[in-house]
């Protein structure tokens, strides 16, 4: 049986709901720093799980929006997000995306830090006047672990990771996120298309049966899609009946049971993102973390890696191999997808488009854009300088 699309009932509907976001806001330099500004710094970013970093000096490094974040662990046990920026000159303290390291020491003058931020080392002390040491610090970045996760954002003033995915708490509850470890390591892919063109990919459901043969196979009808408040949740039921392709029929066979899981999810993949660039799989035998990190109008990175709960059985290794085979295939397939997308933004004859009332996460993703940022309801560009003039 199909499922139904289903959206949260709104007091004050959106004029422009049945309607695309033009494609000017998908290649304007104006609009991306606009959009950077009010979307991007007070979002959340997930930079790593907690078992990445289990002893003191552990840390994953972000870089977002120019700037560099540090996910640390302290002398005492707690983590901590820090800038990566020396309070001296300005310097990028840390290189490495993880690594362990007993203090922050600036490469450039050797200003030292600790592991909470202290500053503690500064040569030539005596030829600074008035320096106190006890007023300079890495200056720390807002940070949330939620469910063994830890994420940043840049700016706050709204929810929490937690409160965002409160909705989804007793399903998510099961998968034990906060005892897991990772698989391999974090990937970056760079691709020459806007940020919102692979967000509205991700949660696009009337794509699936379309451009994507193989989660058919896998699904038949079962792929649905729901739009909350501060999340898209997504999903399909892989099918009894043995796929015609080898990797996803022998998914289907070898993918064992989980014991922590409920029956009706022994067989479900599951898609959650996180408004507004974060992204993540949940499967029986991983779940999956991305994010569409902005570069430029015209310039997206996506940064993502597997976590998974340890698990040796024979089984579940061949599963989890299969299941990136599969996905391998369904990520070569959403690049040419969203590149032809990002190509045909760029024609004059396209403005706007009709939105199906099936389409209700890029509804609901237009309407939160266009409340933050109303220049997005106009099916051209303003003048150059609106976002100084509206400021």
């Amino acid at each position: 049986m199909t499922q139904v699309a289903t959206a949260p009932t709104r007091p004050n509907a959106d004029p422009d709901a049945g309607f695309s976001l033009p494609a000017w806001v998908y290649r304007d330099a104006e609009f991306y720093q606009a959009e950077m500004a009010r979307v991007m710094r007070p979002s959340w970013q997930v930079v790593c799980h907690v078992n990445d970093i289990p002893a003191a000096g552990d840390y994953r490094m972000l870089g977002f929006l120019g700037e560099s974040i540090l996910v640390i662990r302290g002398d005492d046990g707690a983590v901590r997000a820090l800038s990566n920026v020396c309070r001296h000159r300005g310097a990028r303290i840390v290189d490495q995306a993880a690594g362990c390291v007993r203090k922050l020491n600036c490469p450039y003058h050797a200003w030292s830090y600790e592991l909470d931020g202290r500053l503690s080392g500064v040569p030539l002390k005596e030829t600074y006047p008035g320096l106190d040491m006890q007023r300079i610090a890495l200056p720390r970045i807002e940070s949330e672990t939620w469910r063994g996760f830890v994420f940043v954002r840049l700016e706050g003033g709204g929810p929490g990771v937690a409160a965002m995915m409160a909705p989804y708490e007793d399903e998510i509850a099961p998968y034990r996120f906060e005892d897991m470890q990772a698989i391999g390591r974090v990937t970056l892919r760079p691709r020459t298309v806007n940020w919102k063109n692979i967000a509205d990919n991700y949660s696009d459901n009337l794509h699936i049966r379309v451009a994507h043969p193989g989660l058919t196979r896998l699904f038949g009808k079962t792929y649905g899609s729901q739009a909350g408040e501060w999340a898209d949740r997504l999903w399909g039921t892989l099918l009894d009946r043995p796929s015609e392709n080898r990797s996803e029929r022998m998914y289907q066979r070898v993918l064992p049971r989980l014991a922590h899981l409920p029956e009706s999810h022994q067989r479900l993949w599951l898609y959650f993102k996180l408004w507004p660039n974060v992204a993540f799989d949940i499967y029986p035998d991983q779940i999956d973390f991305m994010q569409f990190l902005p570069v430029s109008p015209t310039e997206t990175l996506i940064r993502e890696i597997s976590y998974a709960l340890p698990d040796d059985r024979r089984e579940m290794k061949a599963a989890r191999y299969l299941n990136w085979r599969i996905n391998r295939q369904v990520n070569a397939e959403d690049t040419v997808l969203v590149q032809r997308v990002q190509d045909g933004m760029e024609s004059p004859n396209f403005t706007v488009g009709p939105l199906s009332e099936e389409e209700v996460c890029l509804r609901a993703f237009g309407a939160k854009l266009r409340s933050l940022i109303p220049e997005a309801r106009l099916h051209h560009a303003p003048e150059p300088g609106w976002s100084r003039r509206r400021a």
